[in-house]
């Protein structure tokens, strides 16, 4: 199974647990490209790290509304480990898939990740969110500093985790006892901004 196909699978997965009264959603693996999915996945995960790691958004957003820019930069994070696979994938495949389009689109995922991650939120705040979201991206992504390569890495790693959980029968670990690590790397992101 390539890379793609992998993270359409599991989008299809986590997006069928979301129905609590049991009714299957008829969605295809041929419903979404592998960026949509990265944009959905993105969104999933952070959405279970906040609840894991404790935090509350709607309180949040009138008492410490830059921890909301946090998640949004969180989220992107992650969707750029999804995705980085993608690019690999398709610069094998281009000739023999030219239809692969999964080149990531970093100012489209901005605005869907925020929108799913803070919907109902006016557009003034929402455009805060985005561009202090980004800034703490860049920042995280660019920083040298010993612990924000570890972050990265630890990140990274939990991720294809995930993804090899999700959609690998063979995986010694389901994608539901990766979840938690989400939750602790956002926490210890969460109490680095705290500080600052």
């Amino acid at each position: 199974m390539d890379y793609s196909t992998r993270l359409t699978l599991l989008h299809t997965l986590c997006f069928a647990e979301t129905f609590d009264d049991g009714a299957k959603p008829n969605i295809s693996l041929d419903d979404y490209s592998a960026v949509d999915s990265a944009h959905y996945l993105a969104c999933f995960v952070t959405f279970r790290a906040i609840q894991e790691a404790g935090r509350q958004p709607v309180d949040e957003r009138h008492n410490n509304f830059d921890m909301l820019s946090v998640y949004q930069a969180y989220a992107m994070l992650i969707f750029a480990f999804l995705t980085l696979p993608l690019t690999h994938e398709a610069e094998r495949s281009s000739e023999d898939a030219p239809h692969l389009n999964v080149a990531p689109d970093f100012t489209k995922a901005q605005i869907i990740i925020a929108k799913t991650l803070f919907a109902g939120i006016a557009d003034v705040e929402l455009i805060e969110i985005i561009d202090s979201g980004f800034h703490k991206f860049k920042l995280i992504g660019d920083a040298e500093a010993e612990h924000w390569a570890e972050f990265r890495e630890s990140l990274d790693k939990i991720t294809v985790s995930f993804v090899v959980a999700g959609t690998d029968d063979d995986s010694p670990h389901t994608k539901d006892e990766v979840l938690p690590f989400f939750g602790q790397l956002l926490s210890q992101l969460s109490e680095t901004f705290e500080r600052d």
